[in-house]
């Protein structure tokens, strides 16, 4: 079984049908870096996997239960799992979620826990006429009827912050300042924030100072380049190196995961791609 110390474990030399390398590249892994495999999804799982491993990272996120078998069979942790949302907009602020949520979390959550990974990712949903209030008070609601349960399993429940300016109209979750406010209403160690770098810079901006303030409610952390969601290099505004050491300068042991969208066409261009990002945040 898995557990959270797999991010401290050593590559190991695998081979690649996209690949003809045959060294591991090795890591300061100050940060423990991810990448989220819905960007690379022209690639199979278990390939992708492979390539992963070849590149120096130890942990792939966003993978569903179902597919938690292949990252086990590769020796990587998934950093964040699915595991009873509805969608990025049928959210813990609608009541009428609540049901089926409950029921899929409570199921799922002991299945993560199985597996020795630690988080589920979740989602506040649209706003739909809900005023930020009642769609806080109705996260709450919901919530606390599934954190007993990852309490117990030692899961910690993480609702991503998302921009509702360009990519998702509506999302409710979309300031650090919500997030942190449903944080402190659930007061439990095993609720959090996935803080998205890529869509705090287009709502917020004043990322590395957020961070610094609100580091306590945030369990883990996505990239990505702003504008346009591709490689975190010199073609954006933000400097993500500065960014990585502000990160590591909180105590953060989690994991910092890869979510651009490679610009590449092929496949070997795409897993380039992801090694270089990754070594800009190897600080």
């Amino acid at each position: 079984m898995l557990g959270s110390a797999i991010a401290g474990i050593s590559p190991s030399v695998l081979g690649s049908a996209k690949s003809k390398k045959s060294l591991t590249v090795k890591l300061r892994n100050n940060i423990h870096q991810s990448a989220c495999y819905w960007c690379y999804q022209s690639i199979p799982l278990d390939t992708f996997c492979d390539d992963l491993r070849r590149a120096g990272l130890t942990a792939i996120d966003l993978l569903q239960p179902e597919q938690f078998p292949v990252a086990q069979k590769h020796g990587l942790y998934c950093a964040m799992c699915y595991g009873g949302d509805l969608g990025l907009y049928k959210g813990w602020n609608d009541l009428q979620n609540h049901d089926i949520m409950i029921k899929n979390y409570t199921e799922q959550i002991p299945v993560i826990a199985k597996y020795g990974f630690k988080n589920v990712i979740c989602f506040s949903g649209r706003r739909n006429g809900l005023d930020d209030e009642t769609g806080l008070k109705n996260c709450v609601t919901g919530l606390k009827k599934i954190l007993p349960v990852a309490e117990k399993n030692g899961v910690t429940v993480v609702m991503e912050l998302l921009n509702s300016k360009i990519d998702h109209k509506g999302y409710m979750c979309d300031h650090t300042a919500w997030g942190v406010e449903l944080c402190k209403q659930l007061d439990s160690e095993n609720f959090k924030l996935l803080y998205d770098i890529y869509h705090m810079q287009i709502m917020e901006g004043d990322i590395i100072r957020t961070i610094r303030e609100n580091y306590q409610y945030i369990a883990h952390y996505h990239t990505g380049g702003v504008p346009g969601r591709h490689e975190i290099d010199d073609t954006q505004e933000l400097y993500y190196p500065a960014i990585m050491r502000a990160i590591l300068e909180t105590g953060f042991k989690g994991h910092v995961a890869q979510e651009f969208v490679p610009t590449p066409k092929d496949d070997a261009g795409k897993i380039a791609a992801l090694e270089k990002c990754v070594g800009i945040c190897d600080v």
